[in-house]
């Protein structure tokens, strides 16, 4: 993580991005993003973890969130990342249905080779990027930018059909994700 990027104030809400390795679109298939929608409802409720707005694309998430318990925003990410890391390489592992598996795993093996603290397999990039967004206006910016990514992909016409993100919450629909903090 560059000096400019780091998580200064452990009160802080954050706007943070992670890749998969060499930008690969891992997420196209449900089971690899539902992994991400546990281990966010996981760190909600056992991390502290406020949840303001979230979105899983093709091959990168964005999360805005803040940590209301003893853990710092950097301990949680990392919790984060290391789990679903060797959750989602397991799950590409044991799926008869991935016609990629030995590319992927491939890419994540020799990406790890490269990395001096990832043995088998690395599958995100190490950066997250994190910017504290210090007040509303820059705060309101960060959630449409997360919630229009879908939509400037090409995915969808409207944020609130994209059901991997929190726009739906501010749409006054459900997402699926619990309790995300709607911010007006």
């Amino acid at each position: 993580m560059s000096r400019n990027y780091k998580f200064h104030n452990p009160e802080g809400v954050y706007f943070i991005s992670f890749s998969v390795v060499n930008w690969l679109d891992v997420f196209t298939r449900n089971i690899y993003k539902d992994i991400i929608i546990d281990s966010l409802h996981f760190c909600q409720k056992e991390k502290g973890m406020e949840i303001f707005a979230w979105c899983i694309m093709t091959n990168h998430v964005h999360l805005i969130f803040r940590i209301i318990s003893e853990l710092t925003p950097q301990q949680v990410i990392g919790d984060l990342k290391r789990f679903t890391s060797k959750a989602i390489v397991k799950a590409i592992q044991e799926n008869p249905k991935e016609s990629r598996k030995e590319f992927l795993l491939e890419q994540f093996s020799n990406a790890a080779k490269k990395s001096s603290n990832v043995r088998d397999y690395k599958f995100w990039q190490h950066e997250n990027h994190p910017i504290e967004l210090w007040s509303s206006k820059v705060t309101n910016e960060k959630i449409n930018y997360v919630h229009y990514n879908p939509v400037k992909a090409g995915f969808v016409y409207k944020p609130e059909e994209y059901i991997y993100s929190s726009a739906k919450d501010y749409f006054g629909e459900k997402g699926l994700v619990n309790d995300v903090i709607v911010v007006r």
